[in-house]
């Protein structure tokens, strides 16, 4: 595996504004967001929205990856997918959510999920994920994917392909008719093949006018993800693969959530929508 140093916090920029025309999720300024007490299979015209705020979200991934590269800030990377969101019309689904301060998270080597932008200068070697979800219409639609950073070592770019992989077999699994559990033992017995960890205490979830509905998806094979997968539901499939343990630590910003034995970790993440045969994906650009 790479022999980078860990990462620590670096400095925080000021706040990003939004346009004033751009519509907020209800749960900005607030401490957290309201329940969401509606059905988790939406209506044709909610789903047509979410391809929108899919696209727009995978678009904006698109076009902060292409600034990855030695010596560019996590910050930078903010900066570039927030102001595609505001162009487009979409407000960025993280910032304000549970007061998380920035437009997207950028999460490092051995950072799980949910690593804030910073002054953090990109390295070469390193790994980064990017998490972009975008609202616009009244919808959220939600992805993320592993980026390879220069020369990255043959360790790490089998992990970040392999759990690209991963994702894709648990998307092929989706049937209408099947339990929830079946897209965590799909991923779960891919990963086992290579030794690899996977993270058990943060989800897939359902995903429509809430940004979390409370719908879970265990990216293990849970016994308690009984939930039969219907025509219509939406939520998001995003495993997340570590070289060795699935243990955490978090950080003392209460977001950072890094891998206990600070070995790499990658992730991929789609919003999907069941099908009457399968799945189709809702972040694409």
């Amino acid at each position: 595996m790479s022999g980078q140093s860990l990462l620590v916090p670096g400095q925080l920029s000021p706040v990003r504004s939004v346009p004033g025309k751009i519509r907020r999720p209800e749960y900005v300024g607030k401490p957290a967001p309201t329940p969401y007490n509606g059905p988790e299979v939406q209506s044709a015209e909610t789903i047509e929205l979410m391809r929108i705020a899919g696209r727009i979200a995978a678009q904006a991934m698109e076009e902060a990856a292409k600034h990855i590269a030695p010596g560019v800030t996590t910050d930078e990377l903010d900066r570039v997918a927030h102001a595609y969101m505001c162009d487009h019309g979409a407000y960025p689904s993280t910032l304000g959510y549970r007061g998380f301060p920035k437009s997207l998270c950028t999460s490092v080597n051995e950072v799980i999920c949910h690593g804030i932008p910073d002054s953090t200068v990109l390295r070469d070697g390193d790994i980064i994920n990017l998490d972009v979800t975008a609202y616009i219409n009244g919808v959220h639609g939600d992805n993320n994917a592993t980026y390879l950073c220069g020369d990255v070592d043959e360790e790490s770019k089998l992990l970040v392909e392999r759990t690209r992989e991963s994702l894709k077999r648990a998307i092929n699994a989706v049937r209408p008719g099947r339990q929830i559990n079946i897209i965590g033992r799909v991923i779960e017995s891919y990963a086992k093949r290579f030794g690899y960890g996977v993270v058990r205490d943060f989800t897939g979830h359902g995903i429509n006018s809430s940004f979390h509905s409370g719908l879970i998806i265990p990216h293990y094979d849970s016994p308690h993800a009984t939930t039969v997968i219907q025509p219509g539901m939406t939520f998001t499939i995003e495993p997340m693969l570590t070289l060795g343990t699935y243990e955490h630590d978090m950080w003392a910003d209460g977001w950072t959530v890094v891998t206990k034995d600070r070995k790499r970790t990658a992730q991929f993440e789609h919003t999907l929508v069941v099908t009457e045969t399968g799945a189709e994906i809702l972040t694409l650009p």
